[in-house]
This record gives C-alpha cells, sequence and structure tokens, in this order.
C-alpha cells in the first residue's frame, strides 16, 4: 500500500448530504485537539493532508481521503466548550448520523490524550462504539509528551478509566517520534487485504 498515493477526496458538512457507502471506511474519532489530523498526517507521510490547526474544533466537517480501495473518514472533534450549542448540535448531528449510518465502517480509530484520563464525552464514545458492535482501537496520542514513569502510570490507570480495557487493543502514538505508526498501518493493511 503507497501511503503518499492518499488523497483528499470531499468534505461533508451535514449528514444529509453524504451519499451511501461504496468502499470499506476507517474513521478516526476524537475529542477536539487530540491529534487526529497530525495522526492522518503521520500515517500518510504528508505534512497537511489534513488540515492541522492550534485552534480546536476547527474540522467541523466530515473529510473524507481516498487510497486504493479505502476511505478514510475524519470525523469532526467533538467536546470543544467555546463553539455554540447549534454548531455542537450539527457536529453531533452529523458524527452520530454517520456512526449510525448503515455504512461499509470496517474500524474506528479512537484518539484519547494519553497525558489525561479519558473525558466523559471520551468515555460515552467508547461505550457507544462497544454498544452498536463497531470495531475499534484506542490510539493514546501525544505519547512523546510523558516521561517512561509517567507513561507506566497513565496505563494503569486506564485499565481502571477505561470501559472494557483489558480487552481492547490500545497504540501508544506520537506524531513527533512516529511511534505506534507500523502498528497502525499493519491494522490498515490487514484491513485493505480483506476487502
Amino acid at each position: 500500500m503507497n501511503y503518499n498515493n492518499a488523497q483528499f477526496y470531499t468534505s461533508y458538512g451535514s449528514f444529509k448530504q453524504i451519499p451511501q457507502s461504496e468502499r470499506t471506511e476507517i474513521a478516526f474519532s476524537g475529542r477536539s485537539n487530540v491529534g487526529k489530523s497530525s495522526l492522518i498526517n503521520k500515517i500518510f507521510n504528508r505534512k497537511s493532508l489534513a488540515r492541522v490547526s492550534a485552534v480546536p474544533g476547527k474540522t467541523a466537517t466530515i473529510n473524507f481521503y481516498s487510497l486504493e480501495n479505502l476511505y478514510f473518514v475524519d470525523l469532526p472533534g467533538y467536546g470543544y466548550a467555546k463553539v455554540s450549542k447549534s454548531e455542537k448540535d450539527r457536529w453531533g448531528a452529523l458524527i452520530e448520523g454517520y456512526l449510525h449510518d448503515d455504512r461499509d465502517l470496517a474500524l474506528v480509530f479512537q484518539l484519547i490524550d494519553f497525558r489525561h484520563p479519558p473525558t466523559a464525552d471520551d468515555i460515552m464514545m467508547v461505550n457507544f462504539l462497544i454498544d452498536s458492535e463497531i470495531p475499534f482501537v484506542v490510539i493514546l496520542t501525544k505519547a512523546d509528551k510523558l516521561s517512561k514513569r509517567q507513561r507506566e502510570e497513565r496505563r494503569t490507570a486506564l485499565m481502571n478509566e477505561l470501559p472494557c480495557a483489558e480487552n481492547i487493543t490500545i497504540i501508544e502514538f506520537s506524531a513527533q517520534t512516529g511511534e505506534g505508526r507500523d502498528e497502525i498501518r499493519s491494522i490498515i493493511e490487514e484491513i485493505a487485504d480483506s476487502e
């Protein structure tokens, strides 16, 4: 799989605009500013395939990227306080509509900031994925910002913080060092090969 060939395909600002699935999809979910765009750029070896912003809540649309027989779907970040209620509701409807739809969704990469306990929204999302029987992998972002000891402490705490943690595939990731990228890519390739 040549990751450099990934291309921005299209984006949608409301759920009604999204056409039916025509390819297998892999989605990226997480709260605002958790590092979804940085992760996407790292996977595809690109500096700005997905636009990275210092301002949380920048991705307000569902963005589709295309590579070979797959679509990669960047969902809007959730949980950002400084947007209007109507905007929050629109994002919620977009994310929920997408995840509830009858799509060919093979996997969700659920991103959580490794430095902090999962937020209430993160827990809600993990529970939703479990209840909906949507396969997912948890990606712990910003791993390079923690010392070895802090990582150990966070790993231990996560076992109690995340529902069903012992049964979840968890990957520690850093957009800076590339740690975790190969693991993520091998999961993607497994899905691409099974299509």
